[in-house]
């Protein structure tokens, strides 16, 4: 049976509900030379919220060919973040595989630019 960790931290539902998590197809992917790690610059559409443009380090398990019509996952209301000269104006989400390499996080099926995890 589950049984939730003491040491998670309980969020309120309304918590939940702030952050907006949407679903983008990545347009471009290029390398990202001037990055601390290994990381690719990703230009995402989100549909209706347009195109935007985030940093990566995706680059043990995808190519930039193969990431190009990948939808994928993006925190959407965290705010710009400057990484070096880039700005990145969404969080691609994933996961870290036995290795600390991060694997992206996907919807199953294809689902339209823009569509709101809930």
């Amino acid at each position: 049976m589950y049984a939730p960790s003491e040491a998670w931290e309980t969020i309120s539902w309304q918590h939940f509900e702030a952050t907006d998590i949407r679903v983008g197809t990545i347009l471009e992917a290029t390398d990202f030379p001037e990055a601390r790690k290994p990381a690719f610059k990703l230009v995402v559409d989100l549909g209706p919220l347009g195109i935007k443009k985030s940093s990566a380090q995706i680059t043990k398990h995808y190519t930039k060919e193969e990431l190009v019509g990948k939808q994928v996952l993006c925190v959407t209301n965290l705010g710009r973040k400057q990484i070096g000269k880039y700005v990145s104006e969404v969080l691609v989400t994933g996961f870290a595989d036995e290795n600390g390499d991060i694997v992206l996080a996907q919807p199953a099926g294809r689902v339209p630019n823009g569509s709101k995890l809930i």
